[in-house]
C-alpha cells in the first residue's frame, strides 16, 4: 500500500487478510465441487469462474457508480467540494481521486475504485445542501480512509465469492428442474442437490464475514478521518445530522439507495430494524462513542 498519513490500522488489516484467506478456502472448496460435479467440462468451469472474477474486479466499480447516478464534476463545477479534497488529499499524501455528485436528495457520499489511482469519490446533492463545511471535509476524510486503505478493492474481492455462488446455485437449480423429468441418474440427482446446497452455504458464509469486516472497515475509516483533521467532532456532527435526516428522506427513495448500503458513509434504512449480524455499519452509537473517545483522547 502506498504510504499516506492516514494512521495505520493494523486491526483492519489482520481481518482484511483474514477475510480474504477463509474466503479464499471457501472459493477453492466451491471450484472444487464444480469441478467434480462437471468433470468432462472443468475447462468451462474455470473460465466461467475467472471471467465472472475479472468482471466483478474490473467493472464493480464503474457500475455501481453508475447505478448510483455519480456524475463526474470539474473544479468550475464544484469549486467548494473539489477545494476539501484538495485540502484533504495535500493533508494525506494521497493522489486526487476523480470528483463526483450524485442528484438525489439521499444525504451520503461514497467512495469507488479498485486503487488510490482509480478512486472515485461521490457525494450527494442532499449532503451537500445539509452540511457545513467542517462536517463535509470530515465526511470526505472518512471517504478517503476508504482509498487509503484500498477498501473498496478488498470488499470487491470478498463480494465476488457470494456473487458467484449465488450464480451457481441458480444454475444449477435450473438445470436440475431440466433435467428432472428426463433423468433416472442416481448420481446426477445426488449432484443436483449438493451442488446448490454447497453453493448456499458458500454464500451464507461469505455474506457474513463480509458484513463483519465491513462494520469493522467503517469503524477504522472514521478513526482515520477523525485523526486526520484532528475534528473528531465535526465527523460525529455530520453522522448525527445525516441519520437523523434518514427519517425525512420518502421512503421510495430509501429503497432505491439500501441496495448500495456497503458503499455508503451511513446506510440508507426504509424503515425495518437491521440485525446487527446482517448489518454493513455499525451502529450510530457505536461510531459516537469511538469518536468521542477519540475526542478525549486529542483533548489530552
Amino acid at each position: 500500500m502506498t504510504r499516506t498519513r492516514y494512521a495505520p490500522d493494523r486491526g483492519l488489516t489482520s481481518r482484511m487478510v483474514t477475510t480474504m484467506f477463509l474466503i479464499g478456502l471457501l472459493y477453492v472448496v466451491l471450484v472444487g465441487v464444480l469441478l467434480a460435479a462437471f468433470q468432462n467440462a472443468w475447462p468451462l468451469v474455470l473460465l466461467f469462474t475467472g471471467g465472472l472474477f475479472v468482471a466483478q474486479f474490473w467493472f464493480s466499480d464503474r457500475i455501481a457508480a453508475y447505478s448510483m447516478g455519480a456524475r463526474e464534476v470539474t473544479p468550475q463545477q464544484a469549486p467548494e467540494l473539489h477545494a476539501a479534497i484538495d485540502r484533504l488529499c495535500a493533508l494525506s499524501d494521497l493522489p486526487k481521486p476523480r470528483v463526483a455528485i450524485a442528484d438525489t436528495d439521499v444525504p451520503n457520499a461514497f467512495a469507488t475504485g479498485r486503487s488510490q489511482k482509480k478512486a472515485l469519490v461521490c457525494a450527494t446533492t442532499g449532503l451537500l445542501r445539509r452540511l457545513e463545511p467542517e462536517e463535509l471535509e470530515g465526511v470526505l476524510a472518512h471517504e478517503l480512509s476508504h482509498v487509503a486503505h484500498r477498501d473498496v478493492a478488498v470488499m470487491t474481492f470478498a463480494s465476488f465469492l457470494g456473487v458467484l455462488a449465488g450464480t451457481v446455485t441458480r444454475m444449477a437449480l435450473w438445470s436440475g428442474m431440466m433435467r428432472g423429468g428426463r433423468s433416472s441418474n442416481n448420481q446426477a440427482q445426488i449432484l443436483f442437490l449438493i451442488i446448490p446446497l454447497v453453493s448456499a452455504v458458500v454464500y451464507a458464509v461469505s455474506f457474513l464475514l463480509t458484513r463483519l469486516l465491513s462494520r469493522y472497515r467503517e469503524l477504522s475509516a472514521d478513526r482515520g478521518a477523525a485523526l486526520l483533521t484532528g475534528k473528531p467532532s465535526a465527523l460525529a456532527s455530520a453522522l448525527t445530522k445525516v441519520s437523523g435526516q434518514m427519517a425525512q428522506i420518502p421512503t421510495r427513495d430509501l429503497r432505491q439507495a439500501e441496495p448500495f448500503n456497503a458503499f455508503f458513509f451511513a446506510p440508507a434504512f426504509s424503515g425495518e430494524s437491521f440485525s446487527r449480524l446482517l448489518s454493513s455499519h455499525p451502529t450510530l452509537e457505536q461510531r459516537l462513542e469511538q469518536l468521542g473517545r477519540i475526542s478525549r483522547e486529542l483533548g489530552r
